[in-house]
């Protein structure tokens, strides 16, 4: 009898065992596989069983959460939606995530583990903190500046700090309303087809992911490589350039859009934006110093993220010498995203150090308590000191006595660059207009922004377009907009 008791006793306790040693499979080995199941349904009703964390700009949440009454309880809803769309991106129940929604995820959805007061212990009982907080750097007045300065028209607009890198002003138009994609019906579905099929393509955030030819605001490159490189010395001497300049090894002359380049200094060529004049520097100047200084400045970085990732910017490096001329004043395959061009006026502004751009200031839990800060990249000089004045100088005459008068601003001194750039099948299509620009004050010579315009489709005849008539009254209100 007392046999027959042990030996149940003993089998009992090996089933015991057995099933403990499955539970611990299943529940901690085999977990992250039945999580990850599509036809497990638990993490997505957990996922949007509580409100998601919120975005903020300027101090005020720009997103919120509305409850639906489904299965997938919570929907986000957003604030003046197509204004932030080119920050915050969309999330949705359907199609995921974008932009700071799908960087800060982490944080928003409650599965950070910065979050938890004990990790461990809330894995184990699977419980997840409430979503928290994104504090972006974004000024809401310049934001709000360039996108009415865009009114609906293709183009987009980036503008940061020098000193500190961050991101003030991120606007991509025609925009969207992320809201529409939200939830999981049929709507969306509907949203999402019409958004993706739309001519103008309203989900592309131009200032990020979209790069352009950057046109004669990449003479600022140009010069930059000439100055550093030891081929202009003094900016008022006379350059041997004749107009209009053939293009070395072919029988292709490079004209200028004014008169008076003929044989004149950098300074006035600057002024005027003298094609001639900086496709000569750039061959002077060679493939490879050019290429370094692209470099410098941002170009061709990869890894560039806000924490979003931003498309690479490019400088050609193997070029032949006409090549070379072309894209020294940002044509053939010279390519920039706004937000590369306004890290250039921010380098100028900022006596040649290039601060990283940055747009999340702090995360915070839902109560507050910071928890992290958003990546900041080390700041790098770029050019010497004394090459970035004699840049703000020929910046400052373009707005003061050239080009680019739409964007002064009475009491500062307001330094930039023009650009128009040619495009299309023979350059048929409609140059795109740029500026770019940074302000400063008098007194201090503290740089207060620095910022980038393009301008896809401006409305004019196409030999009236320039970068400062369509885009240069852009760069003054938003710069206008984040003055003390």
């Amino acid at each position: 009898m007392i046999r027959g008791i042990r030996h149940t006793a003993a089998f009992s306790f090996l089933l015991l065992t057995a099933l403990l040693v499955n539970a611990v499979r299943v529940q901690v080995f085999e977990a992250d596989g039945y999580t990850a199941n599509p036809a497990n349904r638990r993490p997505a009703i957990a996922r949007y069983a509580q409100p998601r964390g919120t975005l903020v700009v300027g101090g005020r949440p720009v997103t919120g959460s509305r409850d639906s009454g489904g299965r997938l309880r919570y929907e986000r809803t957003y604030t003046d939606g197509p204004l932030y769309a080119p920050i915050t991106g969309f999330a949705s129940q359907t199609y995921g995530t974008s932009l700071l929604e799908r960087a800060e995820d982490g944080i928003l959805a409650g599965t950070d583990e910065r979050l938890a007061g004990f990790p461990w212990w809330d894995r184990l009982i699977r419980r997840r903190p409430p979503g928290g907080r994104v504090e972006t750097t974004v000024d809401p007045a310049m934001q709000r500046a360039a996108y009415r300065g865009l009114a609906g028209r293709k183009g987009a607009v980036a503008a940061v700090e020098p000193r500190s890198g961050r991101v003030l002003a991120l606007v991509s138009s025609p925009s969207y309303d992320p809201g529409e994609l939200s939830g999981n019906g049929r709507s969306v579905s509907a949203a999402w087809r019409r958004l993706n099929g739309a001519a103008d393509r309203p989900m592309l955030n131009r200032a990020l992911r979209q790069t352009y030819p950057p046109g004669s605001t990449f003479k600022v490159v140009t010069a930059t490589a000439a100055l550093e490189s030891g081929l202009v010395k003094d900016l008022d001497a006379p350059l041997d350039v004749p107009d209009p300049y053939t293009l070395p090894g072919t029988r292709t002359s490079l004209g200028n859009p004014t008169d008076g380049c003929e044989h004149i200094g950098l300074r006035e060529a600057f002024r005027l934006s003298c094609n001639t004049v900086f496709a000569r520097l750039g061959v002077g100047v060679g493939l490879r110093p050019m290429v370094r200084t692209a470099e410098r400045f941002g170009f061709g970085d990869a890894g560039l993220r806000l924490p979003s990732p931003v498309a690479p910017s490019t400088f050609d490096p193997d070029l032949d010498p006409a090549q070379l001329a072309l894209s020294a004043i940002g044509q053939y395959d010279t390519a920039a995203t706004p937000l590369q061009m306004a890290m250039v006026a921010s380098t100028v502004a900022n006596d040649g150090q290039l601060t990283p751009p940055y747009l999340v200031e702090r995360v915070t839990n839902a109560y507050g308590v910071t928890v992290g800060t958003g990546p900041r990249g080390p700041t790098r000089q770029v050019m010497n000191p004394g090459t970035a004045q004699q840049l703000q100088e020929l910046m400052a005459e373009v707005v003061e006595h050239g080009s680019g008068h739409t964007a002064a601003i009475d009491g500062y001194t307001v330094g930039g660059k023009t650009g128009t750039a040619q495009h299309g099948v023979r350059n048929e299509g409609t140059p795109y207009a740029w500026f770019i620009a940074w302000v400063r004050n008098r007194e201090s010579h503290e740089p207060t922004a620095a910022v980038a315009v393009v301008v896809e489709d401006a409305e004019a005849d196409r030999d009236d377009i320039s970068g400062g008539g369509s885009a240069g009254p852009i760069a003054r209100a938003v710069l206008t907009a984040g003055l003390p």
